[in-house]
C-alpha cells in the first residue's frame, strides 16, 4: 500500500544565448552536473521528496539574425538518469548572433508551454524558467525567415491562451501545476506577462550586462520555492 503521494516535476528551461549571455552560460555550466543532487538535496532539507525530474532545454537567440541557428530545442531528460546527457546540452551552449536588442524569446516561450509535460505521479509541477537580459519581438516579427516555425502561434493573444489552455493547437501544462519564472527586463511583453497571467513571478535584469550578478544559488533558491 501507498503511503505517500508520488511527486514529479518537469522544468523547462528558455535561455537567451546571444552573445552577451555569456557570464549567465558560464554559471549554468558551471552548475548543470551538480544540479539535480543540489535541487534534491535542498527540497529534502525543507521535507519534500520528489520521485521523478526531468528537464527540457529551448535555447534561442533572433530567426531574422541567426537563421538555422537561432533555436535549439531538446527533449526531456531525466535528471537521476540522464543528468550527463543535461549536461552535455548545456555545455554545448554558446553566446552568439542576436542581432538587433530584441530576441524572438516568445517563440521560445510557446515552444516550452507546449512541451509533452508529466500527466505522472500524484502530484506535478509544471515549471519554464526564462533568462534572458534583453527584451522580446512581438510574435512574428522574424516569420519572414525560411527558418521560421510553420506552427507557431499567430499573435500575443493567441500565446496568452496557450498558457491559459485555451489553445486548440495545444497547452497541456496543468492549471494547478504550471509556474513561470522570468529573469528578464522590465519591457514590454515581460511585464505585460507579469502583470496578467497567472502563477508568474517576475526578477527584472538590467538589459544588456547578461544577468552577469545572478548566482547559481539565487537560481536554484528560486526554483526551489517554486516548485517546494
Amino acid at each position: 500500500m501507498k503511503n505517500r503521494l508520488e511527486y514529479n516535476v518537469d522544468i523547462v528551461f528558455c535561455i537567451d544565448v546571444t552573445g552577451s549571455m555569456g557570464p549567465l552560460l558560464e554559471t549554468v555550466k558551471e552548475n548543470a552536473l551538480s544540479f539535480y543532487n543540489d535541487l534534491m538535496n535542498e527540497m529534502m532539507q525543507k521535507g519534500k521528496n520528489i520521485d521523478v525530474i526531468r528537464a527540457r532545454v529551448v535555447a534561442f537567440r533572433d530567426y531574422l539574425a541567426d537563421g538555422g541557428n537561432a533555436m535549439l530545442i531538446t527533449d526531456f531528460y531525466d535528471l537521476k538518469e540522464q543528468s550527463d546527457m543535461f549536461d552535455k546540452v548545456i555545455r554545448s551552449l554558446h553566446p552568439e548572433g542576436g542581432g538587433d536588442e530584441p530576441e524572438d524569446a516568445l517563440e521560445a516561450l510557446a515552444y516550452a508551454i507546449k512541451s509533452k509535460w508529466t500527466t505522472g505521479g500524484d502530484k506535478r509541477r509544471h515549471l519554464i524558467v526564462v533568462w534572458s537580459d534583453a527584451s522580446t519581438h512581438e510574435i512574428g516579427f522574424s516569420s519572414s525567415s525560411a527558418s521560421y516555425p510553420k506552427n507557431m502561434v499567430k499573435s500575443f493573444d493567441e500565446l496568452t491562451n496557450l498558457w491559459d489552455g485555451e489553445s486548440e493547437s495545444g497547452g497541456c501544462m496543468d492549471s494547478n501545476s504550471k509556474r513561470l519564472l522570468i529573469f528578464a527586463p522590465e519591457a514590454e511583453y515581460w511585464t505585460t506577462i507579469a502583470d496578467t497571467w497567472d502563477n508568474v513571478i517576475h526578477f527584472p535584469s538590467t538589459a544588456g550586462n547578461g544577468l552577469d550578478r545572478l548566482s547559481y544559488r539565487e537560481i536554484l533558491s528560486q526554483i526551489i520555492n517554486s516548485i517546494a
